[in-house]
């Protein structure tokens, strides 16, 4: 690819794990309206919930999630009580028990929690929230330290998928990320986890991380590919020192450049399509037996899944929940989130209230990060007269077009994009956003 093209290409561009994206909520959307959004819940609304839990034993430098480093079980005790009010405050304000299809726990590490509080936090969501028998109960896994116990624990808690946090085994990237994690420990934990009966196993992996070379790259393929998990992320890095502070522990120097970067995200492709994989949207890969490689693909915080729940309840600091009227996010300062919930029981402290433009670029830049196609019959479909604008948008998009990166299907009837251009599907997204370049919000590279 010519230099000036992969440039123009691979810009600062948001990840669209949300339309708006998270920079562009405010605090218009407060506790109150948040309480009202639920309590108009309809009462066949299926929910997800996603419970965040904001803590770490050490600090990887290459992180942008909202964590605190501890060593000490106070903190996580006190903010498990305060999680236990928010979780009975949001349940209290729905007027029915709705139907629960997917659950994930992130962080930080779920897996810090002691056995005893996995099963407790797992009995109040389950006694407040009717869990669907076949109900995806997804947990985010740090394989250092964990053991035994842990993983029977969430075990008896209902999990039946964990995702795996590997990001890269090569000893000096490993070092310059401030995370050492062997091969050894990693396949213990998958191994165990099987074990357990928890069979559903993901790994994420990260491109893009200092001094990580193709060679370095294609070890660590060796490694994830014989412990055969059934999904894995291939994130590219956020490089943002400016507003992450701990990323200035690393080098620039020591980072790929943009060429590199492609490299090095191509060869991983190349190497889990080769392995078996099914590619699904920009950056996740499944074996062909796993929900995710066929039906419906949604995209949202946690990024790509089969759940199509129509509302997304986010519990805890920084968590970001989505109902049919908009998004509304928790403060992610766990000490004013603790002091928030004490005397209001909600923490929310903004969001955004969705208009139908909104929705109907919402719905176009989800298809497009998920199928890579432009809907424009759904978009008419559904919005009527407001799709129409979107849709001329997309026409001078495809009349302007030379770098092969969509492939028009006439006018009016919007495009697909090519495979040159499925890696730079952000970027084209970009074209469809009408909150870019407002406010002050840093992005990560497009590629």
């Amino acid at each position: 690819m010519r230099p000036e093209l992969l440039r123009r290409y691979a810009a600062p561009v948001p990840r669209y794990t949300s339309y708006p994206t998270a920079p562009h909520f405010t605090s218009a959307v407060d506790p109150s309206r948040y309480g009202a959004w639920l309590a108009a819940l309809e009462d066949d609304t299926p929910l997800s919930l996603y419970v965040h839990i904001p803590f770490c034993n050490e600090l990887c430098w290459y992180c942008g999630c909202t964590t605190k480093i501890t060593q000490q079980k106070a903190p996580i005790a006190r903010y498990l009580e305060s999680l236990s009010r928010e979780i009975d405050a949001v349940a209290g304000r729905i007027k029915t028990r709705h139907r629960v299809s997917h659950i994930h726990w992130g962080g930080g590490s779920p897996s810090i929690l002691s056995p005893d509080q996995i099963r407790a936090l797992a009995g109040q969501l389950k006694e407040r929230f009717a869990f669907a028998e076949d109900a995806e109960f997804a947990v985010e896994i740090d394989p250092r330290g964990l053991d035994e116990a842990r993983v029977a624990a969430f075990a008896e808690a209902g999990v039946n998928r964990v995702s795996i946090g590997v990001q890269d085994f090569d000893m000096a990237v490993q070092k310059a990320i401030n995370r050492l994690q062997s091969v050894e420990q990693t396949a213990w934990v998958v191994n165990t986890f099987r074990a357990h009966g928890i069979a559903a196993i993901n790994v994420d992996l990260v491109y893009g991380l200092p001094y990580q070379t193709l060679e370095t790259l294609d070890t660590t393929m060796d490694h994830v590919l014989a412990m055969r998990p059934d999904r894995i992320a291939l994130f590219g890095y956020a490089h943002l020192p400016g507003r992450i502070k701990h990323q200035r522990l690393i080098p620039d120097n020591s980072l790929p450049g943009t060429e590199a970067r492609l490299a090095l995200a191509t060869r991983a492709a190349e190497r889990l399509t080769q392995g078996g994989f099914v590619t699904v949207g920009l950056d996740h890969y499944a074996l062909p037996h796993d929900p995710l490689a066929g039906g419906t693909v949604r995209r949202n915080f946690q990024g790509y899944t089969t759940d199509t729940a129509a509302a997304l309840i986010g519990l805890g600091a920084s968590s970001i929940g989505r109902l049919p009227q908009g998004y509304v996010q928790n403060t992610p300062a766990i000490g004013e989130y603790e002091r928030r919930v004490l005397d209001d029981a909600l923490a929310t402290v903004r969001g955004h209230e969705m208009s139908a433009e909104d929705a109907a670029r919402g719905l176009v830049i989800e298809r497009l990060m998920c199928d890579f196609t432009f809907p424009a019959e759904e978009l008419r479909a559904r919005f009527g007269e407001i799709a129409e604008p979107i849709i001329a948008e997309a026409d001078a998009l495809c009349a302007a077009e030379s770098d092969e990166m969509i492939a028009p299907r006439g006018a009016g009837a919007g495009f697909e994009v090519t495979d040159k251009g499925r890696i730079f599907v952000r970027t084209i997204c970009a074209k469809f956003d009408t909150y870019l370049g407002k406010g002050s919000a840093q992005h990560s590279a497009g590629v």
